[in-house]
């Protein structure tokens, strides 16, 4: 075809380029090539050439692309405290190491040590039981089941069995750790004696699903986990609970009811695991805690050495249950934004609103948690709305900043939920803004 003749050589391509961002030739070489092919699929769909002027953008824009971070800081503006498409809980201050550590080193003996003796000393101040880490809640999950129920029958009501963040089931991650579902009760109602009665020589474990994602309200019922606890203990056989959003801080007198960790073990429960990128406030990780004698057991499962955690991960996490057993809520962004009280959340609004100028005003509004926890739950705070021509392409403007800002869209408004902008943001947020 004519059209594919107007196309340059490799060789002319490398020639005119002025920047390759220190890569080496192969590297430039291939992403020229990568851009002529795409050209030529464009000539042979019916579409035009690009000039080579163009043709050197493009490859440009993806050596770009190669030498440059696609993972960057965001200023979070929706008001969602917990927002899974920005990481979920933002990071406490941690200082990385470089080079070695004492990741699995026991300096005061000389020998190989383990990598939960960083974390496992604050976990069970914090919790009141042994724990150990693996990379998130579902691994937890599968790891539990596999280790104590493989091949046997687990207990679980049928209003429990859901499905987490992107199309992951409870049942299908019970399936796959070998365990044999055993469903009882109803969507809307189980009762103690429907666990009692499936109870049989083939069950090894009770498990319980916090629904922290969604609520059944209406008529409804389910044994409380003291009474599930207790059967049970009756019949030997350990209930483990799936709690999800791991809970550490009494969140109540924010208005957050949310049970707790300490609380379900103080009621007999012998397992229970969680995230720690939720409500706990810290990197994505999962816990598993309990009884003594089950956690080391699920440890020494082959499975646990392919879900465990690296040096970063524990690293952040030790940094931020410090923070929690210091009771200081401060040093915890998604805990501090949940702990800011409405009075602050205005002043930071007006503040804004004063900074931006023309087209912005400050009103009331509510916050969501987000990240799969308190559902019907919200937060009061105060945003500062914008009045703009064309709200929707101001927004993707604002993302486009830098650092990007996420904000939302109500009423046909551009809004910044001021309980998610930590005061160190403000001066880029509204520069951002006035920029747009």
């Amino acid at each position: 075809m004519e059209a594919l003749k107007q196309l340059p050589s490799v060789d002319q391509v490398l020639r005119s380029l002025r920047e390759t961002n220190g890569l080496p030739h192969h590297v430039v070489v291939a992403e020229i090539r990568a851009v002529l092919a795409e050209q030529r699929g464009n000539v042979k769909a019916g579409g035009t050439v690009e000039s080579g002027t163009d043709i050197e953008q493009l490859v440009n824009a993806r050596l770009q692309r190669l030498t440059h971070s696609s993972l960057r800081r965001v200023i979070n503006a929706t008001g969602v405290v917990l927002h899974t498409n920005l990481g979920r809980a933002p990071l406490v201050a941690f200082e990385p190491l470089a080079g070695y550590s004492n990741l699995e080193y026991d300096l005061a003996s000389g020998k190989r040590g383990k990598r939960d003796a960083h974390t496992a000393p604050l976990l069970e101040r914090l919790i009141g039981r042994p724990a150990i880490l693996v990379n998130n809640n579902a691994a937890a999950v599968f790891l539990v089941l596999h280790e104590i129920a493989a091949g046997y029958e687990v207990i679980v009501s049928r209003g429990e069995l859901i499905e987490i963040g992107d199309g992951f089931r409870i049942p299908e991650i019970m399936s796959r750790s070998g365990a044999v579902l055993r469903e009882v009760g109803t969507t809307n109602r189980t009762s103690l004696a429907d666990y009692a009665d499936a109870i049989n020589s083939k069950t090894r474990l009770i498990l319980r699903v916090h629904p922290s994602n969604f609520r059944v309200s209406g008529f409804t019922a389910r044994p409380a986990l003291k009474e599930l606890a207790e059967l049970a203990r009756s019949k030997d056989i350990p209930v483990y609970e799936d709690l999800g959003s791991g809970c550490l801080a009494d969140l109540r007198p924010q208005g957050i009811d949310e049970p707790l960790v300490s609380d379900s073990v103080s009621v007999g429960v012998n397992l229970v695991s969680f995230s720690c990128d939720k409500l706990l406030g810290g990197p994505q990780t999962g816990i598993i805690a309990g009884d003594a004698e089950l956690v080391a057991r699920v440890r020494r499962n082959p499975m646990y050495r392919v879900f465990r955690v690296d040096k970063l991960i524990i690293r952040a996490l030790e940094a931020t249950l410090l923070a929690l057993l210091r009771e200081d809520w401060q040093a915890i962004p998604a805990l501090r934004m949940i702990f800011t009280g409405a009075d602050e959340l205005k002043l930071r609004a007006e503040r804004v609103c004063a900074a931006i100028g023309k087209g912005a005003a400050v009103r009331e509004s509510e916050s969501a948690i987000g990240g799969g926890s308190t559902p019907d739950q919200v937060l009061p705070t105060w945003v500062v709305e914008l009045n703009v021509p064309n709200p929707n392409a101001f927004e993707k403007h604002l993302r486009s900043a830098n650092p990007p800002v996420v904000a939302r869209i109500e009423r046909d408004k551009v809004v910044f939920d001021m309980r998610t902008v930590a005061d160190d943001e403000i001066a880029a947020l509204t520069s951002a803004a006035k920029t747009s």
